[in-house]
């Protein structure tokens, strides 16, 4: 995700790291050098324009930018999701980490020892959910997170599974079911981790149905070949009236046509590296402090910007 300071009025003019120009910078100079192929061929008269007005580019143009609205706002909308089901995954294992604190810890003079063993487990299991997650969504290899804070032999349970996020959740209710036929867990506070385990469950699967179900391809497809024949035939349309002002404006409008849809492109999936994308491993990272905190471990340094896009 790109994290930088907002430059000033007139730097914001020419700006380029962090923005979506240089990825349709060559589609737009295409545009501007075939305007200034029509203009040079119709002022050499090499050229005649059966239809010189602009008028029904207009109407296209005003359907197209109503298409690229809807479409921006639907793949906003699952970049948003993807965000808010991140930030309840955060709540989430903090309040699942504190209640394994709290709640297995009840002043016996043996049981304490091994209460806190088994909220150590549970919280270094969550760390390694938050990263397991992460690289799921991402189509990555968290083995070497999650063998940091799982130990054998359910290390090599969880990195055997086609869903690591989900064996490490099935994890947590095997040794919570465990702990309660043990008698070490009341019902009352079994149903409470259990009920924390069903939420962390939850943001498993809301964010594996915004990674696994894309918008329709062919909506994406008609709006994509929509955009380029618009801006194919925005030269010939303008050429007449505007005469040499035309690449400048071509230029203008295939940027404003293409960025929208490049952009939309990569709101599309929120779970990817792209610039515009959410930054999951630093999410990752930030639940991993927050949760060694809680334990009272050393904790590592957050994730920085590297030219400002964070990871």
């Amino acid at each position: 995700m790109i994290v930088r300071p907002r430059p000033g009025a007139l730097k914001l003019l020419f700006v380029m790291r962090g923005t979506i120009l240089p990825r349709v910078l060559p589609h737009v100079l295409g545009i501007a050098a075939l305007s200034c192929l029509v203009v040079w061929t119709l002022q050499a008269g090499h050229l005649r324009l059966p239809v010189t007005s602009p008028a029904p580019l207009s109407l296209l143009g005003i359907a197209l930018s109503i298409f690229l609205g809807f479409r921006n706002n639907a793949c906003y909308d699952r970049w948003w999701e993807a965000r808010k089901q991140w930030g309840a995954l955060l709540i989430e294992l903090r309040a699942f980490s504190h209640q394994a604190i709290a709640l297995l810890d009840d002043g016996d003079a043996e049981v304490p020892v091994v209460g806190r063993q088994a909220a150590r487990r549970l919280i270094h299991r969550n760390i390694a959910f938050a990263h397991a997650l992460a690289a799921h969504l991402r189509g990555h290899d968290a083995r070497e997170d999650i063998s940091r804070f799982v130990a054998e032999p359910e290390r090599s349970r969880v990195l055997t599974s086609g869903n690591r996020p989900g064996a490490l959740l099935r994890e947590h209710e095997v040794e919570l079911a465990a702990l309660r036929r043990e008698g070490r867990l009341s019902d009352i506070v079994w149903g409470s981790l259990a009920a924390r385990v069903h939420a962390l469950m939850g943001v498993l699967c809301a964010c594996e149905r915004i990674r696994f179900t894309p918008l329709p391809f062919a909506y994406t497809v008609l709006l994509h070949r929509t955009a380029y024949l618009f801006c194919l035939l925005l030269p010939f349309g303008l050429a007449e009236a505007l005469g040499w002002f035309t690449p400048v404006l071509a230029a203008m409008i295939a940027y404003t046509f293409f960025g929208l849809d490049r952009l939309s492109d990569e709101l599309e999936e929120p779970f990817g590296t792209a610039p515009n994308d959410l930054p999951l491993l630093a999410l990752a990272r930030t639940a991993e402090i927050n949760l060694r905190e809680a334990l009272g471990e050393p904790r590592p340094e957050p994730l920085r910007p590297v030219d400002f896009i964070l990871p």
